[in-house]
């Protein structure tokens, strides 16, 4: 599964990037908006984690980016604030599939990952 991390807070994005490699995920990282735009114009992604703040650009100019660039591509948004906490996000980005705290322990921003990622086809006799 192919990860974009979208996330001006450095120390939090190796965190994240770490526990979801150790999980065998490829992971990609942005500082802000026209990293995220270069890197999902040039490069296929399932998942984004996208900080709703970001200290560089819009995170929904990105949402809306990849909504048109890679349509199945789902975006699980994190902040650390309560701006959007009334679930509005889901009707401004359509690729939105979850929204949570940045305090949510790695593990289970993981488990999101995995849960709204593409499903492994299974071929003939349960091959890969």
């Amino acid at each position: 599964m192919k990860v974009l991390i979208v996330e001006s807070e450095n120390g939090l994005a190796n965190i994240w990037q770490r526990h979801l490699q150790r999980m065998g995920m490829t992971v990609s990282r942005a500082r802000g908006q026209d990293g995220a735009i270069a890197h999902l114009s040039a490069t296929p992604t399932d998942i984004i984690i996208l900080d709703l703040m970001l200290a560089e650009g819009s995170a929904l100019a990105v949402a809306d980016y990849a909504s048109y660039r890679l349509p199945d591509a789902r975006v699980i948004f994190v902040t650390n604030t309560t701006f959007f906490s009334d679930g509005s996000i889901f009707s401004f980005a359509p690729n939105a599939c979850a929204f949570v705290q940045s305090a949510t322990p790695p593990e289970d921003l993981a488990a999101m990952v995995e849960h709204y990622g593409p499903a492994e086809e299974v071929g003939p006799a349960g091959a890969l």
